[in-house]
């Protein structure tokens, strides 16, 4: 029972102290532009987490076995990353976390076509609960903002496909060469993406060297992120997955705190609305696994 408590209560803090890296990243906004933002984030974490894994594991470290599946996990992670952040420079935290939270849903539907695994009628059931969450909360952003307001429906989607190329990785490596190599992969990725927007002159994407409260910014949410991961990490360890799934949620409620003090965003009754549907499909959906899997 301890382990339990102790594991819940790891995973609760990782959880929220991601939020407060979104956070971070969303006071951004305006300085400096989304794909050189992501870059330098995930630079500074690849060097961090390859010098680790460098005095851990040594050279032999860097050898994944199966590369063509690590780069389909940096590759995800990259995307994912990229619409996420872009989704919190033009949307309310609230709105844009409350969205991503459709991809626990996602990765049951798509772990059935990508991992073999057999879809139950309840993750039916689930997805289309979740989808008219996302419904309601995108309508209003839809009509205000555009194309860019599907950019966390973008990011729930391709973490959905990192968790599922977690798991067909799960035992080629420890959990820091796990973590390492999704940030080394995702880092030159990022600073393409960010050298491509300079060379083609996208509007808005021009940046130069930054300032060192970026910089400073950056490295803060680098290291929390991991710090995060890590947490979550040694929560699920004590007390297994089934057991700290549902405290993902927490942050949303973080993201929610930190929007309505820091930015002034108050959900509405139609992002709430939406809110609850989603999580409420992600705990039925937790749930049900749990009585269909009473073991794990």
């Amino acid at each position: 029972m301890n382990n339990n408590r102790t594991g819940l209560l790891l995973a609760i803090c990782g959880f929220a102290m991601l939020s407060v890296g979104d956070a971070v990243i969303k006071t951004m906004a305006g300085l400096w532009p989304v794909p050189a933002v992501a870059a330098l984030r995930f630079t500074i974490g690849a060097v961090a987490l390859g010098i680790l894994l460098l005095r851990q594991e040594g050279v032999q470290g860097f050898r994944p076995r199966y590369p063509w599946l690590q780069l389909a996990r940096g590759g995800s992670l990259a995307i994912s990353s990229l619409a996420f952040f872009s989704a919190i420079y033009v949307m309310p935290l609230a709105e844009t976390m409350a969205i991503t939270f459709l991809s626990p849903v996602l990765t049951a539907v798509l772990s059935g076509p990508l991992l073999g695994e057999r879809v139950r009628p309840a993750v039916w059931l689930a997805s289309l609960a979740a989808l008219a969450g996302v419904v309601l909360i995108l309508r209003p952003n839809l009509a205000e903002l555009g194309w860019p307001a599907l950019l966390p429906l973008v990011a729930a989607v391709f973490f959905s496909l990192m968790i599922i190329t977690n798991r067909a990785s799960a035992g080629h490596g420890s959990p820091l060469a796990m973590q390492a190599y999704m940030a080394i992969i995702a880092a030159p990725l990022l600073i393409a993406v960010a050298m491509g927007t300079q060379w083609l002159g996208i509007e808005g994407m021009q940046f130069g060297w930054p300032s060192w409260d970026i910089v400073l910014r950056c490295t803060f949410v680098a290291f929390t992120a991991t710090c995060a991961h890590w947490l979550v990490y040694l929560g699920t360890s004590r007390a297994g997955a089934a057991q700290i799934a549902p405290a993902s949620y927490v942050q949303l409620l973080v993201a929610s705190l930190l929007g309505w003090w820091f930015f002034g965003d108050v959900p509405d009754l139609l992002t709430i609305a939406g809110a609850s549907i989603i999580i409420g499909a992600g705990l039925f959906l937790w749930r049900n696994s749990v009585r269909a899997h009473p073991g794990q």
